[in-house]
């Protein structure tokens, strides 16, 4: 069996004569949480639709499943939960009819997972969908995503909009259930810091083209953010190996650089300057320099 839970390669996508999507490739193994981030517009909800089958290819090959889901929606959907920031539900429902109807599409529906999210969430079954607030919506979505324990979840912006404390409790759930054995996550978000406390593997998109594609752990090793200063005053930013962005001057300078440390260090020696600070960038810092910079992977 393949151990790509998802595989596309060289997706593109064109509307008009505009591209969404332009050369992608992407694997996302058994297990992990990918953070598929990049400003609204980069191409992620169009990425996605791919990923549902509700977009064909126009060039390349998505495969779920070592499924095409656009040939094969019934096996892929029925393994796969979905929540986007558009929470369309029925609002003449109550909470409990709602997830009564969505329960009777999923044999293997935890009937004590969704008591416990029930709880967690604070929601009343009684209470009618129209009545909710944005968040207490985003709450129900959830729940009916990942009670059943599909072997695939997409979440495309979840916690658009909500306020940080809904945001907090719908990352906890998240957490909860990417913990479970072998379920993968695919965590679409504008939101870096968010995506950065969850995820394994990110994918970073800008209009349309990954501009990184890399684990967690080495785009942290891999990128450094360095407090430069010289004894005299510099007529034009230092240029280190590597550097995706520099500001500041004339004597002190803020830079992020993709390099090794060691290698950094004897170039600023060699501009007769001193790195006296030296830490991890965030992943929107990194992004920022990066689309800036417009270096690609």
């Amino acid at each position: 069996m393949n151990e790509y839970v998802i595989e596309i390669q060289g997706l593109s996508r064109r509307f008009g004569n505009k591209y969404a999507l332009q050369d992608i490739n992407v694997k996302v193994p058994q297990g992990i949480v990918l953070g598929l981030v990049g400003e609204n517009g980069a191409g992620k909800t169009t990425l996605i639709k791919h990923l549902l089958g509700l977009l064909k290819a126009q060039t390349g090959t998505v495969q779920v499943f070592d499924k095409n889901p656009v040939e094969d929606p019934e096996g892929i959907l029925s393994r796969i939960g979905y929540l986007s920031e558009n929470r369309e539900m029925p609002p003449w429902m109550q909470i409990d009819e709602y997830i009564r109807y969505t329960r009777a599409f999923y044999p293997g529906w935890d009937m004590q997972y969704e008591d416990e999210l029930i709880k967690n969430f604070g929601l009343d079954r009684k209470q009618l969908i129209k009545n909710l607030s944005r968040g207490q919506k985003a709450k129900v979505g959830l729940l009916v995503a990942i009670a059943y324990k599909p072997d695939l979840l997409l979440f495309d912006e979840p916690s658009s909009g909500l306020d940080p404390v809904v945001r907090r409790d719908m990352l906890t759930a998240i957490v909860r259930t990417i913990t479970e054995e072998g379920r993968t996550v695919v965590l679409s978000s504008h939101l870096l810091d968010e995506v950065e406390r969850v995820a394994d593997q990110v994918v970073m998109l800008h209009a349309g083209k990954i501009v990184l594609s890399d684990t967690l752990e080495d785009i942290r090793l891999a990128h450094h953010q360095l407090i430069v200063r010289f004894e005299q005053s510099q007529n034009k930013q230092p240029v280190l190996p590597g550097m995706l962005s520099c500001e500041g001057g004339p004597t002190e300078w803020s830079c992020i650089c993709r390099e090794k440390f060691d290698t950094l260090k004897t170039a600023v020696l060699n501009l007769k300057g001193n790195i006296v600070e030296c830490s991890s960038p965030s992943l929107d810092e990194i992004f920022v320099a990066r689309v800036k910079a417009g270096t690609i992977y």
